[in-house]
């Protein structure tokens, strides 16, 4: 054999050798998503078309549980609106928080690095039960915040007692939780060009219109990011709801999650969780593909 060819068949080998531990490394990746991620999708889809008790075993009802949802079940349809009243005024809130927080710690200010923390931290707290404690006391009847709106004139409210103001309390905990996002928001501002700002300067732009004209365009693809990633976590809400309100009053905070878990785990309806979980995904992706699609109008890509 000559040399060239020689040479071509080692390299060929080693190609291949590449491949075949190239696909040997993925093996722990394709069975961790097969047993842990689309194994329990397929089940999930299978089981909510079956009426399914832990002790038993599935017994196969067609599309009965989704029939039962849409026409008969009376938490249902009250914890869509709930879930969705949460979803659309809660996510904006968050980000327009973040990104004010953001964009004045983004400015040369004295002890800004303390600020930062200060403002990160109810972030890693979290919605654990001490913050929970602590939402129910300061809008208890006669706690802080009642204490604040009755100086101005306004009667003590009845903050957990009331579906009109049951969800506001779990919405104004979701935007006080703003610090990663607004880490995210920081980290985009400080990337933008300093000459940008400088070149707007000398054409006589005042600080707002290069907040509109600069800023704003050039993050748009985090803003898109952002607004995905909180979008999930208020469709998947759960800790707030179950630890400060329950549910209540009148189902005004019974968020899907909780809902799902009300049905698999205190009343053992596998079957029927099952499917509110799909009904959950649809909502999750209708609301993502909404912002997908849209966001080919006003996301602007530095290509």
């Amino acid at each position: 054999m000559s040399a060239p060819a020689d040479n071509a068949a080692k390299k060929a080998n080693v190609r291949k050798k590449i491949k075949l531990t190239a696909y040997f490394l993925l093996i722990p990746w394709f069975l961790g998503i097969t047993v842990f991620r689309l194994y329990p999708m397929v089940m999930n889809l299978y089981y909510s078309f079956t009426d399914f008790h832990p002790l038993g075993e599935p017994i196969w009802i067609g599309i009965e549980n989704y029939r039962h949802m849409f026409t008969i079940d009376p938490v249902f349809w009250p914890s869509v609106r709930a879930t969705l009243f949460y979803v659309l005024i809660g996510t904006p809130l968050v980000m327009a928080a973040a990104f004010f927080i953001a964009f004045v710690l983004n400015f040369k200010l004295k002890g800004v690095n303390l600020f930062r923390t200060v403002y990160y931290i109810p972030s890693i707290l979290g919605g654990n039960v001490a913050v929970s404690i602590l939402w129910v006391r300061m809008f208890h009847p006669i706690g802080p915040v009642n204490t604040v709106l009755n100086t101005f004139g306004i009667e003590h409210i009845n903050w957990f007692g009331q579906p009109t103001f049951a969800p506001f309390t779990l919405i104004i905990l979701s935007a006080w939780q703003f610090g990663s996002v607004m880490l995210i928001f920081l980290a985009a501002l400080q990337n933008v060009s300093p000459t940008l700002y400088e070149a707007a300067d000398i054409d006589g732009a005042r600080k707002w219109r290069q907040l509109f004209a600069i800023t704003l365009p050039i993050i748009t693809p985090v803003m898109l990011f952002n607004s995905i990633n909180v979008l999930l976590r208020h469709f998947q809400e759960f800790n707030a709801a179950a630890l400060i309100t329950g549910g209540g009053p009148l189902n005004s905070t019974r968020f899907l999650n909780l809902y799902i878990y009300e049905m698999a785990f205190p009343q053992l309806r596998l079957g029927y969780a099952s499917a509110l979980t799909w009904i959950l995904l649809a909502g999750i992706g209708v609301l993502t593909a909404i912002l997908f699609t849209t966001s080919r109008r006003w996301v602007h890509y530095s290509d």
